[in-house]
């Protein structure tokens, strides 16, 4: 019988952080950046329909785009592309 190989890297909640490859970590910062904006708008425009409701407002649904989801993505983007292109270097090095 033959034995599974074992990678003995670092691993958070099961996943490995050290075997990515550049298209790879470039694909998962798009990822959470693509993530965060889409979360951060869906909470926005609740809270907007909830003010609008509430106060009898009429604010435009264009602000949680342009003023939550699009900083919110572009924030986690410029964060997660220097975390993942060190953990690619890291990977690189190690090996």
């Amino acid at each position: 019988m033959t034995q599974p190989a074992q990678n003995h890297g670092r691993r958070v909640f099961g996943f490995p952080l050290g075997g990515f490859g550049c298209l790879a970590s470039l694909l998962l910062a798009l990822a959470a950046a693509f993530l965060t904006f889409f979360a951060s708008t869906t909470v926005a425009i609740f809270a907007l329909l909830a003010w609008n409701l509430t106060g009898h407002h009429a604010v435009s649904y264009v602000v949680t785009y342009r003023y939550v989801g699009l900083p919110a993505g572009l924030l986690v983007l410029a964060a997660a592309l220097p975390v993942f292109a060190v953990l690619w270097v890291r990977g690189k090095l190690g090996k």
